[in-house]
């Protein structure tokens, strides 16, 4: 008969949830942990369809918990991989400055990225950036020598081989939807399970989750899908790695930039639209209740008012090739229409306060003897591990771990 009855169970497949589930079991081994995720396979959504990018750290607010997890996080990521033969390449990205106004911006994300502990950043003239990447043209650009690529779908799967080796009564359990909890006992897909403690890292969810917990919440979890291109096979060499724009001051998202993927791909993107269903990955995708609840909600309306005109050229582009092509262009002229195909689209959890205003930084809060990961931007895939260990850290304190 499968084993009912767990220490702790994390609700959520996905990076974080791994993360923590890892930490706490190599901080516990004693520990008989479970991992719920709803899909067939782990790291399906956020995880498995993000840009596969290393952040090194340079956009974040001094200071705050993103700054300080991505910068150690980063580390520790790396260090996961090299023992874990998880493959990953520190390849280095140009931030691309296309005018005045961006070229000061560079020297602001040049002392931010300082400050939170980067090194090797430098300002780069054309002559100096086209030796990195030849075909982008600009006034100025950011080196930032500490960013790379690693597929986090590899890590996540590699995370829950190392939960099971540490404890072989831990398990991770996937095709299994929680549906209801209540004091200790889980309702699932899969039948009735029991926990003295629930860790939910439910993403896209995270305010359902809380919800059904009796938080009281001042925010909605409001999904953006962000739709790519790839450079076709005779194109891909006219990008080496990793070319970024100069983000939006405004908006917490870093523009349409160049990635290579750890198997070989270049994409180009993503935009960011507002979708009409949380897991939304196709422009039609349509869920009554998931609109009802988005456009009910005052953050929503709020960040469209403020922010019209970026939602509206954003909506354009997601459905003209031509003007995807024109934003690609703006730091690579000689793109042509035939050179992008299109490619996959992912969706990203934005927590929205009732003000209409991002709450941009991770936010986990405890309840009863339950943890909540309430919201975990990007750079969650890279700061996971340092993720991981502050909620095992909350954990140890607030379930009284020995």
């Amino acid at each position: 008969m499968k084993k009912t009855e767990f220490d702790i169970a994390i609700v959520g497949g996905g990076i974080v949830g791994l993360a923590t589930a890892y930490k706490l079991q190599l901080n516990f081994p004693n520990l008989n942990l479970v991992v719920f995720e709803k899909e067939k396979e782990l790291a399906f959504h956020q995880t498995g369809r993000n840009s596969g990018v290393i952040h090194s750290g340079l956009y974040y607010k001094n200071g705050s918990l993103k700054a300080k997890n991505c910068v150690e996080g980063r580390k520790d990521l790396i260090q996961f991989a090299e023992q874990n033969n998880v493959e990953y390449d520190i390849c280095g990205k140009i931030v691309v400055a296309i005018n005045k106004e961006e070229e000061e911006r560079l020297e602001q994300l040049r002392t931010n990225g300082e400050k939170n502990g980067l090194k090797g950043l430098s300002i780069l003239g054309p002559e100096e950036f086209k030796k990195i990447e030849p075909n982008v043209e600009g006034l100025k650009a950011l080196w930032v020598p500490e960013s790379g690529i690693i597929d986090y779908k590899e890590v996540v799967n590699k995370l829950a081989e190392k939960v099971k080796l540490i404890n072989n009564s831990s398990e991770v359990i996937t095709n299994c939807e929680v549906k209801n909890y209540n004091n200790s006992e889980i309702k699932t897909s899969k039948g009735t399970f029991k926990a003295i403690h629930i860790i939910f890292c439910g993403g896209l969810f995270a305010d359902r989750l809380a919800a059904k917990d009796k938080i009281k919440l001042n925010m909605q979890i409001v999904g953006f899908r962000g739709d790519y291109y790839e450079l076709t096979e005779q194109a891909k060499s006219k990008v080496n790695n990793l070319i970024y724009p100069v983000p939006n001051a405004e908006f917490p998202f870093l523009g349409v930039h160049f990635t290579r993927m750890i198997g070989g791909k270049i994409e180009c993107g993503p935009n960011a639209v507002f979708t009409f269903k949380r897991e939304g990955y196709s422009k039609t995708d349509f869920n009554l209740k998931d609109t009802l609840r988005a456009l009910s909600f005052s953050g929503t309306w709020r960040l469209f008012i403020n922010h019209w005109k970026f939602g509206l050229n954003e909506y354009k582009r997601a459905f003209s090739k031509s003007l995807f092509l024109k934003e690609l262009q703006k730091m690579m002229p000689l793109l042509k229409m035939d050179n992008i195909v299109v490619g996959r689209s992912g969706v990203r959890a934005m927590a929205l306060g009732d003000n209409g205003e991002v709450i941009d930084d991770f936010k986990i809060i405890k309840n009863k003897k339950n943890i909540h990961v309430l919201n975990a931007p990007s750079p969650a895939a890279t700061a996971c591990l340092a993720i991981g260990e502050q909620i095992m850290l909350e954990a140890k304190i607030h379930f009284n771990l020995k």
